[in-house]
């Protein structure tokens, strides 16, 4: 095998790995839904569909490993089918745990090393899904030979008639048309094989990378056509396939004829093929005064049967052609792309204003708008629902109560809110964590709820929104809710925070993402360790994100993230501290003000307050906050920013206006520097540094409480004493 064909093979392998964790995704979705509708047959055979492509595909590539036990979880769903076994819980639960065993064998084909532990996986687990079905064997498929799934001698099938015909791309498409033949066995036995001779050329004109095979093969099978059709859906776009069942009309028959013979020549070869593998053209009916009614109706049903399967094929053919898969790495390279293409247009823009003139400012602010539309195009092909990532937690909710002997309902709303591709699966693990916790310490037992009267059954929620440019994500459940005194309580005793310390409801609720913080009085195979809600936090700082805690004692609590819209580029508001430029996401300002008095009585104040119309909120001066001196002689100006739940004011010196920025990450050793999400390079050259406004607001609310404190303190130590009489 040469180098090419290596290449084709792999990628050819990295395809059918992809559709086959697709097909489990459906597997396990179809089964959950089952488990609380058991006559919901839609998705039972949503489930066999799943399981016998990841079969057929596996068998194409000789993966038998996954052949092998992939067909006895599929007899089992047979059986389910067709009524022989009954939906049951004990039923689900064996079919789920065969598809974490298809995911582990997945896993051995995508590294290529073998574990004895997961072959006896697939031996024990195996016997425990024909011990389900009563103890009866399931037709056996030899690893080795991959023997015959079913004896037509002992079935009663017939002998259908199979008419292939392999584009001549096939080969290029890393296509083995003998690998489709050979499956073919695991679901019957191939007693007559023939090849087409005709459509391949002569030698001198043979193209060896061109595929000119063409065969009719008799087929003894108990089979269904559906079944025996998906064996060719893997290449349904570089074979032509024909399938005719054993007691298949003459006019099928004839239909077919004309179809794959264009000449008398080849029509007559054909025909006496068939004639071979035990066809006879029947004698010339009588004639009748009256049309065969029975036959009439019997040829208009395969027809109507043949037309709906036809249009089906077309409008899958259709929906497929809607998508095309492309690689992540592509799309972040384009993305790259475009990110310079806005920097390289900000500096024709600047350039266009040096030079003042007109003609060069125009051309360059339609470059910038065309930029910026390439840019929004380009974001949102990296968009994905965010309801895919919910979904997995079905099983995840369904295990736990099992496992804790809870019941408890997924409720998912905001499923279609779309999430940057890069951030979905950094929140899989925070989401995680967060729905252990809930189902072992927010929910409670049946027992302790109908009690409180609630009902037994327990909600967990999962909902999405855009907000303020951003995405906001809750995990919210209707338990017993955060014990905010215990909480304190045990903070205080493991000496995370001052005994005297003033804390707010909401900072005491953060103390439970403080690393090893836990209430848990066991450890459970759950939660109790402390460990996970601080990685929860970190990975959601990560993506510029923050995290709040909502709680009512007795009716549950609220888990809310919010992230940013995107990591890569935003619409940005460009200022001007010192010499410095700083960024903020255009989304959360407000307005912008001068300079209010109450900051202007202490200019050498961090933060302080002031009154916005009546309202009291607090500000920050962005230059004492990074040390350095406010531009003198110069009227500064405020920006309110609101991220959703809070307005801080931010005292900057200039206001620049509007910028598109692209947000590179910041070297090593700048990490340690406060409040900063990244930088951007302006069109002059000189590099801004982008503010991460949570850590902004962040720090204006710590130094305004911080003084707050440090007023009652003082406060407490010099009391103004009393006037006489008082």
């Amino acid at each position: 095998m040469n180098h090419d064909d290596e290449e084709i093979l792999a990628v050819a392998r990295a395809g059918f790995l992809d559709e086959a964790i697709d097909m489990l995704r459906q597997f396990e979705q179809a089964l959950l839904i089952m488990e609380s509708d058991p006559r919901d047959a839609e998705n039972l055979n949503a489930a066999f569909r799943a399981a016998h492509t990841i079969k057929g595909t596996a068998g194409l590539f000789g993966f038998d490993a996954v052949v092998h036990f992939t067909h006895e979880a599929e007899t089992l769903l047979e059986s389910l089918r067709s009524g022989q076994l009954s939906v049951s819980e004990p039923v689900i639960a064996l079919l789920l745990r065969s598809r974490d065993q298809m995911e582990h064998l997945l896993e051995e084909v995508r590294t290529g090393e073998s574990d004895p532990a997961v072959a006896a996986t697939s031996q024990s687990l195996g016997a425990e899904l024909r011990a389900a079905m009563g103890g009866a064997e399931a037709p056996e498929l030899l690893p080795e030979a991959l023997a015959h799934a079913a004896d037509p001698a002992m079935s009663g099938g017939g002998a259908w008639h199979l008419s292939l015909r392999f584009g001549s791309d096939a080969l290029r498409n890393g296509l083995d048309p003998l690998s489709f033949i050979r499956y073919l066995d695991t679901l019957g036995q191939v007693s007559q094989i023939d090849l087409c001779s005709d459509a391949i050329p002569l030698l001198d004109a043979l193209d060896p990378e061109s595929c000119h095979i063409a065969v009719e093969i008799r087929f003894e099978s108990a089979a269904s056509k559906p079944t025996i059709e998906q064996v060719f859906d893997f290449c349904a776009d570089d074979c032509d396939v024909a399938v005719l069942p054993p007691d298949a009309l003459w006019a099928d028959r004839t239909a077919l004829l004309q179809r794959r013979a264009d000449t008398d020549a080849t029509r007559a070869k054909l025909t006496a093929v068939w004639q071979r593998m035990g066809w006879r053209e029947p004698d010339a009916p009588p004639v009748t005064a009256e049309p065969d009614s029975t036959a009439a109706t019997a040829t208009s049903s395969a027809t109507t049967t043949a037309q709906r399967e036809r249009r089906n094929v077309e409008r899958r053919a259709a929906e497929e052609s809607r998508f095309v898969k492309v690689r992540a790495d592509k799309l972040d390279s384009l993305i790259d792309l475009i990110g310079e293409l806005v920097i390289a247009s900000s500096g024709a823009q600047l350039a266009a204003h040096i030079e003042q003139s007109a003609a060069m400012m125009e051309a360059a602010q339609r470059i910038s708008d065309l930029v910026e539309e390439a840019r929004d195009g380009a974001l949102a092909l990296r968009m994905v629902p965010i309801g895919d990532t919910f979904a997995r937690f079905q099983r995840v909710v369904r295990d736990l109560s099992k496992q804790l002997g809870k019941e408890v309902e997924l409720v998912v709303t905001g499923g279609d809110t779309e999430l940057d591709k890069s951030m979905v699966e950094t929140i899989a693990d925070p989401l995680m964590h967060l729905v252990r916790n809930s189902m072992d310490h927010g929910i409670e037992p049946t027992e302790a709820r109908l009690a409180a009267g609630k009902p037994g059954v327990g909600r967990l929620a999962f909902n999405a929104y855009q907000e303020s440019g951003s995405i906001v994500i809750e995990v919210s459940d209707d338990g017993k809710g955060l014990d905010g005194a215990r909480i304190l309580a045990k903070a205080i005793e493991r000496r995370l925070v001052e005994p005297d310390a003033h804390l707010s409801e909401e900072d005491v609720y953060q103390l439970i993402f403080l690393p090893g913080f836990s209430t848990a009085e066991q450890v459970t195979n759950v939660s109790g360790r402390g460990v996970g809600m601080d990685v929860v936090k970190r990975n959601i700082e990560s993506l510029r994100g923050q995290i709040r805690v909502a709680s009512q004692p007795g009716r549950g609590a609220t888990m809310q993230i919010r992230l940013p819209l995107t990591l890569a580029m935003i619409d940005g508001f460009l200022t001007l501290v010192g010499d410095v430029h700083y960024v903020l996401p255009l989304s959360v300002v407000s307005e912008c003000i001068d300079v209010p008095a109450e900051c202007q009585d202490h200019p050498e104040r961090v933060c302080g307050t002031f009154d916005l119309r009546g309202e009291v909120l607090p500000y920050l001066d962005l230059a004492r906050f990074y040390g350095a001196a406010p531009t003198q002689g110069r009227r500064r100006s405020l920006i309110v920013v609101n991220n959703g739940q809070l307005r801080v004011g931010l005292v900057v010196d200039r206001l620049l206006g509007e910028h598109q920025t692209v947000i590179k990450p910041l070297a090593g050793i700048f990490r340690h520097l406060k409040a900063l999400a990244g930088s951007t390079i302006l069109g002059s050259g000189a590099v801004a540094l982008v503010l991460d406004m949570q850590g902004v607001i962040a720090a204006a609310t710590r130094h305004h409480s911080a003084q707050q404190r440090q007023g009652r303190r003082d406060a407490a130590a010099n009391p103004t004493p009393h006037p006489a009489g008082a």
